[in-house]
């Protein structure tokens, strides 16, 4: 299978000088997991997002905020996120790769896209940058490709709730978003009656699972709620925001995912769209093992060429099997599920 590779030089100068965990040793690991997939890499260079699109989800406001904050040397836009000099390309061009991976695809270019972005995005609202995102890299790309008249599935795997993301497309109804995510944790929504308003009622769908689950009840997640939501959408193209700190080593959450998982949430997708309409986003993991580890396992997993296994030993809380339970109970009004 071809692997579309979309970056760009710039996303490893966005870096600020004293340690931060969101930092460009990441996508050096990511990096090294796409080399260790069995896939056919084909790169592509991340092209900045026009300014047009850049401002349809977020104000223009802000957008020249961003701009002038990076240009002035940068420093810190909320506790936990910062910019510098540099940031302003990186940001621009990640939130580009998407469109540009969207065009490459439909030129035959690869089977699936993966975008290796700094920074991240799902967590950016329309005028707000926070947890370690200034643009929302997947939702740009969704909203490309919705203003060209294509229903999206966005599937969000990362351990944090992308409120971003969320907020963007609450009330639209060509843009399914689908987040799993531990809950109660940052960034505090993400709660499963959040269902979408107006013509987007159902089309928000959080599964909020407690800290220490398991790749058990994430595998039952898709089986009985995301794979029925997402067939019964019926998306042209399916975006996943790709967070590895859902990992049993990232210090960062307490999920107790391993790489195997990884490869069955993405083995499981495959068939939603056709060939070359998937694109994968890297959000979060801050592990480097468990990131390049796990990259490969979804790059493997989509292919198919992986021993998907079983979950690590043990088994979920009974409270995170009831919040699954919940979920497709306050979904029965919107879906036909289990």
């Amino acid at each position: 299978m071809r692997v579309l590779a979309v970056e760009h030089p710039s996303f490893m100068l966005h870096e600020q000088q004293r340690w931060h965990p969101e930092r460009p040793d990441r996508l050096i690991a990511a990096k090294a997991g796409l080399v260790a997939a069995p896939v056919e890499l084909v790169r592509a260079e991340a092209l900045p997002v026009s300014l047009d699109l850049l401002r349809t989800l977020h104000t223009a406001e802000y957008v020249t905020a961003i701009e002038g904050f990076c240009a002035s040397g940068g420093g810190d836009l909320d506790p936990d996120t910062y910019a510098v000099a540099e940031s302003w390309e990186a940001a621009i061009r990640s939130a580009g790769a998407g469109p540009t991976a969207v065009d490459r695809l439909n030129e035959g270019a690869a089977e699936m896209a993966f975008c290796l972005v700094r920074p991240p995005g799902h967590h950016a609202l329309a005028n707000q940058a926070m947890g370690f995102c200034i643009f929302n890299n997947a939702a740009l790309t969704a909203r490309y490709l919705a203003d060209r008249g294509e229903r999206v599935a966005i599937v969000d795997w990362d351990v944090h709730h992308g409120n971003g993301t969320q907020e963007l497309f609450i009330a639209d109804g060509n843009i399914l978003y689908i987040s799993l995510h531990q809950f109660p944790f940052y960034p505090g929504g993400g709660w499963l009656d959040e269902y979408g308003y107006g013509p987007g009622a159902g089309t928000t769908v959080n599964i909020p699972v407690p800290a220490g689950t398991m790749g058990d009840v994430y595998r039952e997640a898709f089986r009985r709620v995301i794979l029925p939501v997402a067939r019964q959408f019926a998306p042209d193209w399916l975006l996943v925001s790709s967070g590895y700190d859902g990992h049993r080593d990232d210090p960062l959450a307490e999920i107790k995912l391993i790489e195997s998982d990884y490869a069955y949430m993405a083995n499981s997708l495959v068939g939603l769209v056709p060939d070359g309409r998937t694109i994968v986003f890297l959000e979060g993991g801050y592990d480097l093992n468990a990131i390049q580890g796990s990259v490969a396992a979804t790059l493997a997993g989509f292919a198919g060429d992986f021993d998907m296994g079983a979950p690590a030993e043990g088994e979920s809380e009974p409270a995170a099997w009831r919040s699954l339970e919940l979920v497709e109970k306050g979904l029965g009004d919107f879906w036909k599920v289990r």
